[in-house]
């Protein structure tokens, strides 16, 4: 007999390990590379000590002369916020009632739930790690009719998304909150929300934000990759906050990509060990190496991946990399902070499963507090303005 208990028990005992592992593991190729620590959280913030330079002390001198002073390397601590990641799944009443006697039913129901859970998280987090943080979509670059909005970047938005516009001053507008994305044209970069009539109510070159996230979300490539202040440290005075970069690239070549990761390993001795890029960056250097003949080999990595492999280093196409982008990254440097894995937001009663007040429906969310973190910025590298193929 299948009962909102049953259900509950089924959520906690069977869902938790596998969402678990999808959404760590399986949800996007650049996130599967990174560590996982509890190391570091203080309170509801990260702190990470980090040393740059080399320790005194050693040297080369007479038989009789002075030892070598020694000294400590410079140190600064990286301070950031951990961020709240949530993801709800919902059930009606009638459905679990509806499969009370048939247990294969019920199990299909909370399999298709979870499967719309993974598919939502997987979005949106792999969206997060090339974000600043801000949870910015792309800007409002006209409005049409029907509420179909021209904007300057749709990669990050998809069908059913609920998002918020803000005004030119950055202030979520109140009568565009919580509009449900409709449909998306990629190719003219065009969304269609609901609800009344946007035109006269936000000026072109408003924001475009998922709905209540605004400045919650994981500090992603685009930040740490940014000008300004990262992790709490100004990066105007710590060249070690400084990372590779390189604009206006063009046609990519080997002796391009090349140069970039021997720049960093002599400035920093970070190493590359993983590349990631726009689709088209990836067809363009298939083309190059098909030029002369050569076919690049392909390796599978963590999480099932598959990619092509420049010296021995894989390349991946990833969604959400912005046009004409290729990232060098060491991934050793980057961990997720997290107070603990995904868990089950749980009531006083321990009950996952609550019932929306008013509603004959069933809700349960998972939660994480984390925030991914690189320790060594100046060990990463991007290339940018790359001739797409």
């Amino acid at each position: 007999m299948v009962t909102i208990e049953t259900a509950d028990n089924a959520l906690k005992s069977f869902y938790l390990d596998a969402v678990t592992e999808a959404l760590d593991i399986k949800a996007n190729p650049l996130l599967a590379q990174f560590a996982r620590s509890t190391a570091d959280v203080v309170g509801k913030d990260v702190k990470k000590l980090v040393k740059f330079g080399v320790n005194g002390g050693i040297g080369a001198g007479s038989e009789t002369g002075e030892l070598p002073a020694a000294s400590s390397g410079d140190r600064v601590t990286l301070t950031a916020s951990l961020k709240n990641l949530y993801g709800t799944i919902e059930i009606s009443d009638k459905a679990i009632r509806a499969s009370a006697n048939n247990e294969g039913a019920f199990v299909n129901l909370l399999n298709d739930e979870m499967q719309s859970l993974i598919k939502s998280a997987s979005f949106n987090f792999g969206r997060m790690l090339y974000g600043d943080g801000t949870g910015l979509l792309g800007y409002v670059d006209d409005i049409g009719e029907n509420n179909t909005l021209t904007l300057s970047n749709v990669k990050g938005i998809v069908e059913g998304m609920i998002v918020d516009f803000t005004s030119l001053s950055d202030a979520v507008i109140a009568s565009a909150s919580g509009r449900k994305v409709l449909s998306v044209d990629r190719a003219a970069k065009t969304i269609v929300v609901d609800g009344a009539a946007l035109s006269g109510t936000m000026p072109a070159g408003a924001g475009v934000y998922l709905h209540d996230c605004k400045g919650y979300e994981l500090t992603g490539l685009e930040a740490i990759f940014g000008d300004g202040e990262l992790y709490g440290v100004d990066r105007s005075v710590s060249p070690m906050m400084k990372p590779y970069k390189k604009a206006a690239v063009g046609n990519i070549t080997e002796n391009i990509i090349q140069t970039a990761i021997d720049t960093i390993e002599e400035n920093s001795g970070s190493k590359v060990n993983f590349i990631v890029c726009s689709w088209g960056v990836k067809r363009a250097l298939a083309e190059y190496f098909r030029g002369y003949k050569v076919a690049l080999p392909t390796t599978e990595f963590s999480g099932g991946f598959k990619a092509i492999e420049f010296n021995g280093i894989p390349v991946v196409a990833d969604r959400f990399c912005p046009e004409g982008t290729m990232y060098l990254l060491n991934t050793d440097d980057f961990t997720i902070h997290q107070l603990c894995d995904w868990k089950w937001l749980e009531g006083e009663d321990g009950k996952i499963l609550k019932q929306v007040p008013g509603k004959p429906v069933y809700t349960a969310t998972l939660v994480k507090y984390a925030e991914l973190m690189c320790s060594r910025p100046n060990g990463q590298g991007v290339l940018t303005g790359i001739t797409e193929a």
